[in-house]
């Protein structure tokens, strides 16, 4: 079976988009591929965490996957920094990778800002680190959105080198699996601005740890507009809905959006559906979806966060097996490489 690697940054409250971006798809990736599912904490430290609240991030993240639907019986679940292999391997590929390379992820850039020369050294390697992430396992596909295909052709162009400096075909060339593409998932105080962990406002997000009462009151409390809810006359000719409607009826849009994206159904269909009706018959069927599928796993998450030793429990077994598959691929690695093992 063809193997999947993909992980979170146990970085901040998981909501809503992240819920729809990723942990969603992981859970039914599950089904065809032999799926290996991390929580990234070696990539979370590249920027200032808290040690005591990461590891609390590192157990949500975890309970986000448990609670979504992803069977650990199927997919094996741990964090990454119990495993050693990703940061000796990634060690390896610090030598093998190109400063060119490096200076060319746009990440980095985003994320040090004005400051470059006070980021840490982590975050400008870090993209060494998510080879070796994949490669340890020699995974055969990774799934990414837009902003992750710049680091998956990175690896593959780790591997290649790696390859060739050795004289052998020893890493796999990874291919990505280029996922749907995500909702557009907004604030639901501010629909021109991104769902986000860091805004001030708990109204503004739905978490995925909210339970079926804070699930109803966000949503009803949601901001909207006075106008009736548009048709299908609206969208482009491939069925999107126009960057214009967007910014000129944000909050309509974007629980219009949460709702395709919630329901599984395609921006024609659900504008057909609530063409003309006003926001309050709208709200109160998005409200009744969104309790339904997403209540329960609130539920379950603050139920797994009152039972950390359970959390621990899937963690300390997903890494033994991740281990177990890693470290043999690591030792070859560091045999072709010439280091002595006596």
């Amino acid at each position: 079976m063809k193997r999947i690697f993909s992980g979170v940054q146990p970085t901040g409250n998981l909501h809503l988009g992240n819920y729809l971006g990723a942990i969603r798809q992981f859970v039914a990736l599950q089904h065809d591929y032999d799926c290996i599912y991390c929580v990234v904490d070696l990539h979370a430290i590249t920027q200032w965490q808290e040690p005591g609240e990461l590891r609390n991030q590192i157990r949500q993240v975890a309970a986000a996957y448990l609670a979504a639907g992803v069977d650990p019986q199927r997919c094996i679940i741990f964090n990454q920094s119990q495993v050693p292999a990703h940061a000796e391997l990634a060690w390896i590929f610090n030598c093998v990778a190109r400063l060119g390379w490096l200076n060319r992820m746009t990440q980095f850039k985003e994320k040090a800002g004005k400051h470059r020369e006070q980021a840490s050294a982590g975050l400008y390697v870090y993209p060494n680190l998510m080879a070796a992430d994949i490669l340890a396992y020699k995974a055969t596909h990774v799934p990414v959105g837009e902003d992750q295909k710049q680091h998956l052709e990175l690896t593959r162009d780790i591997a290649q080198k790696f390859n060739h400096d050795y004289g052998t075909e020893f890493f796999p060339i990874v291919e990505p699996l280029i996922l749907s593409a995500a909702a557009r998932v907004m604030s639901l105080r501010d629909g021109s601005k991104k769902m986000s962990k860091s805004d001030a406002s708990d109204a503004s997000r739905l978490n995925m740890t909210d339970g079926p009462d804070e699930v109803a009151q966000k949503i009803r409390r949601a901001k909207t507009d006075t106008e009736l809810l548009p048709g299908p006359d609206v969208l482009d000719p491939e069925g999107n809905l126009p960057d214009e409607l967007r910014k000129a009826r944000p909050e309509a849009c974007n629980l219009l959006g949460i709702y395709a994206a919630l329901s599984d159904r395609s921006w024609v269909e659900v504008l057909a559906e609530f063409e003309g009706q006003q926001f309050s018959h709208f709200k109160q069927v998005l409200t009744d979806l969104a309790v339904a599928l997403l209540g329960p796993m609130g539920e379950e998450m603050q139920r797994m966060a009152g039972d950390p030793a359970y959390v621990d429990g899937i963690l300390k077994a997903g890494a033994e097996k991740a281990n177990a598959i890693a470290a043999p691929i690591l030792r070859e690695a560091q045999d072709i490489v010439g280091f002595l093992r006596p």
